[in-house]
């Protein structure tokens, strides 16, 4: 086979503000969590008891239900 290999899975685009719904609660029973950083690994806060973790973006991609609030986006496409 000659040719690039299209990738495996598209990346989910994360910013830092966006709020995500995860499939299972947080022992606080929170499911709302904020994005605090991004990159390989996804770093988020718990919008209830304000635990902070860190999952790689694999499994943040995985676990994500759905996007609860977008973070604001300048004219640029970035976020202000």
């Amino acid at each position: 086979m000659d040719g690039p290999r299209p990738a495996a899975d598209p990346v989910l685009p994360l910013d830092v503000g966006d709020v995500v719904r995860l499939r299972k609660a947080h022992p606080c029973g929170g499911r709302e969590w904020s994005i605090a950083r991004v990159g390989a690994d996804i770093g988020l806060v718990c919008t209830t008891c304000g635990r902070r973790v860190l999952l790689d973006r694999r499994d943040a991609e995985r676990r994500i239900v759905s996007f609860v609030t977008r973070a604001a986006q300048g004219a640029d496409g970035r976020p202000a």
